[in-house]
């Protein structure tokens, strides 16, 4: 029915409480997920055994180690048992609205997003307990937070969907939003799934890369990310979905809501710009006159 993969950081520490709290909640979706994990990061092969699940260590990376975005993506729909793909960050636990909402689908092509739910979780998940997703949901209610819609953890897609991926940097800003813009560029319809998918995010700091968050949001990895994206004006976020699905079932978005989304794009990407060229002026040096 529907294939997941990711690419989990370093089993160490909190990152190991949540992320193996996130595959454990794949593997127990029912119908049952064929789930992939990639790379060759500590304790990626040991979870990978103990839960019978695909592992692939062998994937393209950057000069500074971190995979790339194309080439688990080209790997994963070339191996693939499904015709249904689903990439999902690491730290994100899925419950069984998953499932059921993949199989409404009957678009082709299609891209399905949505926003998650942030959540502090310090402790295993005992996955053992049959009212698990309940208590988990009844928690989040009472102190998780909708995230905002330009951070995207989840893309469900048909295999074969996605060619030609820059060699974005995994785990940095701006890949999310291109593949949204990209499906749009392309008249793909993309679904905004918030309504009915309730993906939780484990929050966590940056302590696995060298300089935390700041070299997160501004390294050159990042920049270099934000390159390939091509512009701010293309970083296309959750509201930028064509079509709503509810349990009413699907909507499609409004022309003028699009075009309103799309001018206030356009005008973040103009403002970012003139502050752009007003800082490299303020860094010129001045000369003296003669």
């Amino acid at each position: 029915m529907l294939t997941i993969f990711s690419t989990p950081k370093p089993f160490l520490g909190h990152i190991k409480v949540i992320q193996t709290n996130a595959i454990r909640s794949w593997v127990l979706l029912r119908p049952k997920c064929e789930v992939i994990l990639f790379g060759d990061e500590e304790g990626t092969a040991e979870i990978a055994s103990e839960l019978g699940i695909r592992h692939i260590p062998d994937v393209e990376r950057n000069e500074y180690g971190t995979p790339l975005v194309s080439s688990m993506f080209s790997i994963a729909q070339d191996t693939a048992s499904h015709e249904v793909m689903c990439y999902v960050n690491a730290d994100i636990i899925l419950t069984s609205d998953f499932p059921k909402v993949v199989h409404r689908i009957k678009k082709c092509p299609f891209l399905l997003v949505g926003q998650r739910w942030d959540v502090d979780l310090k402790e295993p998940v005992d996955f053992s307990s049959p009212d698990w997703e309940e208590r988990l949901r009844a928690y989040v209610a009472e102190v998780g937070k909708l995230h905002k819609p330009y951070g995207i953890d989840y893309f469900i897609f048909p295999r074969g969907q996605y060619h030609d991926i820059p060699p974005f940097a995994i785990g940095r800003p701006g890949w999310d939003n291109w593949m949204i813009h990209q499906a749009c560029s392309l008249q793909t319809p993309v679904i905004d799934a918030t309504k009915v998918i309730t993906a939780f995010h484990q929050s966590h700091n940056y302590s696995h890369l060298p300089g935390g968050e700041v070299n997160f949001r501004k390294g050159p990895e990042a920049e270099r990310n934000r390159e390939f994206l091509g512009g701010p004006n293309h970083a296309f976020t959750v509201r930028d979905a064509t079509w709503v699905l509810s349990a009413k079932g699907m909507k499609k978005v409004s022309p003028a809501r699009i075009l309103y989304q799309r001018g206030v794009r356009l005008r973040r990407s103009l403002i970012s710009s003139t502050l752009t060229v007003l800082r490299r002026l303020r860094s010129v040096p001045k000369h003296s006159s003669y």
